[in-house]
């Protein structure tokens, strides 16, 4: 993983890829440039863990670029599940942030990545300063986490 520096083209895309989400529809653009104050970027190499099951949650993550993939293993002694493949755009640890749990899933990369890091003090700032972010963000983590459970 490395730390790579945050110009104006990626602030400006990172915008772009979260207007997407319907949580982030509805942030106005003072809002969205406090989310921005936070932001960082990171490379990580093929193989390479972004987050690990049981880790605890201290980000919001948006992949830039590359193909993630999603795993949960139930019991230290079977082998990990697939749940899902992350690409550009997508977004993952909203769920442990919200709950302030440990994560329930790993997340490593499939190809060499680039990933928007958003720190939860950042994220929580935005959930207490956006009422209508924070109902729209909880109802996605109560989705996946129901995928999680009904495989």
């Amino acid at each position: 993983m490395k730390r790579l520096p945050l110009d104006p083209p990626d602030t400006v895309q990172f915008s772009r890829m979260v207007r997407r989400f319907r949580f982030f529809e509805a942030m106005s653009i003072v809002m969205l440039e406090r989310v921005l104050e936070g932001l960082q970027l990171f490379a990580f190499e093929a193989r390479e863990k972004v987050c690990a099951q049981g880790d605890s949650g201290d980000s919001f993550f948006v992949v830039q670029v590359g193909t993630l993939e999603v795993t949960v293993r139930k019991d230290p002694k079977t082998r990990p599940r697939r749940v899902a493949t992350l690409e550009p755009g997508d977004c993952f640890g909203e769920m442990s942030l919200l709950r302030q749990a440990p994560r329930n899933a790993t997340v490593a990369c499939l190809a060499p990545s680039r990933v928007f890091v958003l720190p939860a003090r950042h994220f929580q700032a935005v959930l207490a300063q956006n009422p209508d972010f924070s109902e729209k963000i909880q109802t996605l983590a109560e989705a996946r986490q129901f995928e999680l459970d009904h495989p």
